[in-house]
């Protein structure tokens, strides 16, 4: 995935919208979920990834402290 100007598109040069990428549960239990900046950027790029795919996996995963 290639990130220009703040937008993101696949390998086929599609453009993704981040508002429309699927937010897993895992995700919801993650530290980073809501961080603004890099973090946000590096989640929607992982999340885009495995849009379609069985299991999500997430090596960046870190869950919130409870």
């Amino acid at each position: 995935m290639d990130l220009q100007a703040g937008r993101y598109f696949d390998d086929d040069g599609s453009e993704i919208n981040p508002d429309l990428i699927s937010k897993p549960d895992l995700c919801v239990t993650c530290k980073k979920d809501g961080m603004s900046g890099e973090e946000e950027i590096l989640c929607n790029l992982t999340r885009a990834g495995w849009q379609g795919q069985v299991e999500f996996v997430c090596e960046a995963y870190e869950p919130k402290k409870q």
